[in-house]
């Protein structure tokens, strides 16, 4: 591990907006984020593959009274959005670091109000499929724990991932409440909040166009 890996690490470690093992509350934090960690009531929102948690910080600072959660597996790059929160002075956001496939040890059904899929590898080769965020394996698990009525945003500059994601939006039978292949020139351009990922800039001033797309939960409650 390079040096300045090191110290990202030795970074998350030491921040307490950063949730991870062996930490206490890593083990027992399903169902209380609320209660124990930020002491409020206000709903929860999760960014799926954060890394360095651009969104996460941006509508944290946007809409405090909202808690903001970014999950990704690299504590380097969660650390790095750790440091900019505890900057800001964010008290309503916080990172967990896992696996995707293991969010439902980490929170409760119906604990979720809404989730942020921004910019994740589109791995687009068939081998591959059962590892993209929206793969039914990991749709499901969002839909149990989103609250009905929850909302999933998704925003990527793959064509065939979104029009995949679209497809398995079909499939759950998840109403669509926007969809734009470009959506700076869309009716929904302000719906991003005007936050760009590091990979958005780049492939943005690259010439690539933004695909958005909302849906909702419709489960019973």
């Amino acid at each position: 591990m390079s040096r300045r890996k090191t110290y990202k690490y030795e970074w998350a470690e030491a921040l307490a907006n950063v949730i991870q093992s062996p930490k206490d509350f890593f083990e027992h934090c399903q169902g209380k984020w609320l209660a124990e960690y930020f002491q409020n009531s206000n709903p929860i929102v999760l960014e799926l593959g954060c890394g360095r948690g651009e969104y996460t910080n941006g509508l944290g600072q946007l809409f405090p009274d909202k808690n903001f959660i970014g999950i990704d597996i690299k504590g380097d790059r969660l650390a790095a959005g750790g440091r900019q929160a505890e900057s800001m002075q964010l008290k309503n956001v916080a990172f967990l670091r896992i696996q995707i496939q293991f969010i439902e040890d980490f929170f409760l059904p119906n604990e979720i109000d809404e989730i942020w899929i921004t910019f994740p590898d589109p791995r687009m080769k068939d081998r591959d499929e059962k590892k993209r965020l929206t793969f039914p394996f990991f749709l499901k698990k969002y839909l149990r724990l989103l609250k009905p009525g929850g909302i999933i945003h998704l925003k990527t500059d793959s064509e065939p991932f979104f029009d995949y994601s679209l497809e398995q939006f079909h499939a759950h039978q998840l109403p669509i409440l926007a969809q734009t292949k470009d959506l700076y020139t869309s009716e929904w351009n302000e719906d991003h909040f005007g936050i760009k990922t590091r990979f958005e800039k780049i492939w943005y001033d690259k010439g690539f166009t933004i695909n958005y797309a909302r849906v909702e939960n419709k489960k019973e409650a």
